[in-house]
């Protein structure tokens, strides 16, 4: 999360470029949208059983639990607006990346709800649904900053079905298994990607020494500790 929000302050100085970062996690995560204060006692008591990390986004949205999910990280210069536009073109790279790997996908629906915790209960028009089952296959959320974007998005791909029930007392999402994992998968949804959003192809990581050095201080800030309170930010 912290090198998404400087990388983000790179483009609002103008010296960045578009970049896609496409990551997984080293355990279990619960990332909170920024502006969502609700902490449940159920998420408190398995961080503090080390069963979870507890993160917040600098994006929004809701609750998204990590793991079994491949995360991404758009970049964006300048991006089109107004957001929902810009939600519709940052996302449909991934629409058509899954439909070349037989996995067609559709826009959401729904209405955006404040009063569910987990991203993945609601499918609005910023997320992507599996067009047969119409389960939510990408859930997505924005960051503005001076003209410049940040959007993030969570693809499931199998996501754990005991601590998922645990966290948000619901199933997760039911869905088929891609046919590519790892690398292969991260390089045909860049390659996708580069072709509608980067032609000329993304600023390509990893960072210098001293780029981490100024990006060290700001992961205090997206950390959420057993004895922090929900309004961290």
């Amino acid at each position: 999360m912290a090198i998404d929000d400087w990388l983000l302050d790179q483009l609002v100085a103008g010296e960045g470029s578009p970049v896609l970062r496409l990551y997984t996690w080293a355990r279990p995560t619960l990332s909170l949208g920024f502006h969502q204060r609700r902490v449940e006692p159920s998420w408190r008591l398995l961080q503090e059983q080390g069963r979870i990390a507890i993160v917040r986004r600098p994006s929004g949205g809701r609750a998204v639990l990590h793991g079994g999910c491949l995360t991404y990280a758009l970049l964006w210069p300048h991006a089109p607006r107004p957001p929902a536009l810009a939600y519709g073109l940052a996302t449909d790279w991934l629409r058509q990346a899954m439909e070349e790997l037989g996995q067609p996908l559709r826009f959401g629906e729904a209405a955006v709800s404040l009063q569910a915790s987990s991203c993945f209960a609601s499918s609005t028009a910023a997320d992507l649904v599996d067009a047969a089952q119409g389960v939510k296959r990408v859930g997505s959320a924005q960051l503005w900053r001076q003209g410049q974007l940040l959007q993030h998005g969570s693809v499931q791909l199998d996501p754990c079905r005991q601590l998922w029930q645990e966290v948000f007392a619901a199933d997760p999402p039911q869905l088929d298994p891609l046919p590519l994992s790892g690398s292969a998968l991260a390089e045909h949804l860049r390659r996708f990607a580069e072709r509608q959003l980067a032609p000329a192809g993304f600023d390509i990581l990893p960072l210098q020494p001293q780029e981490l050095a100024a990006i060290a201080p700001r992961r205090q800030r997206f950390r959420l500790s057993p004895a922090e309170p929900a309004s961290l930010l």
